[in-house]
């Protein structure tokens, strides 16, 4: 990505400052009968774009299988605003807005480049897991640091 295409990025109309991001273009394999994009991609790029924030958090799937800990979606909350069509270019955007040593939560915004114009809101609640269990357990404090100090407050007004 070119630093034009970075300064672009920071100037959409975000709901928070500082989002981690990545750009997606819409393919032919994520547009349904309705032909604009399935809902079901919404949700493959919320995945993408967390992992892609955790990992640069310092916490990837070597990290999470290393520590035998991992975070789990617990509940999803979806928005589609407006639609997406082929050949858009989408800015998707996240940040950590809360975070405590069991749960964190997390934002997303999904932006359509070239009008500027919101077309995706989301929210998932975290969870921590013992991975070989299955089971709810604490956040290892490497957790607990990464996610702690990367949550993001609601702006003001």
């Amino acid at each position: 990505m070119s630093a034009n295409d970075l300064s672009t990025l920071s100037n959409l109309p975000w709901d928070r400052p500082n989002p981690h991001t990545l750009v997606v273009t819409v393919s032919p394999e994520h547009i349904d009968l309705m032909r604009h994009t399935n809902n079901v991609v919404y949700l493959q790029w919320l995945e993408d774009i967390a992992w892609a924030h955790s990992t640069a958090l310092g916490l990837g799937p070597a990290e999470y299988e290393a520590l035998g800990h991992g975070m789990v979606v617990r509940q999803h909350e979806l928005n589609y605003i407006q639609a997406t069509r082929l050949g858009e270019r989408i800015a998707l955007g996240t940040w950590l807005t809360g975070a405590d040593k069991l749960t964190l939560q997390r934002h997303y915004q999904f932006i359509r480049i070239d009008d500027g114009q919101t077309a995706f809101r989301g929210r998932s609640e975290f969870v921590c897991v013992d991975i070989a269990q299955g089971k709810v357990r604490r956040m290892p404090s490497a957790f607990v640091q990464a996610y702690t100090n990367a949550v993001v407050p609601a702006q003001a007004g």
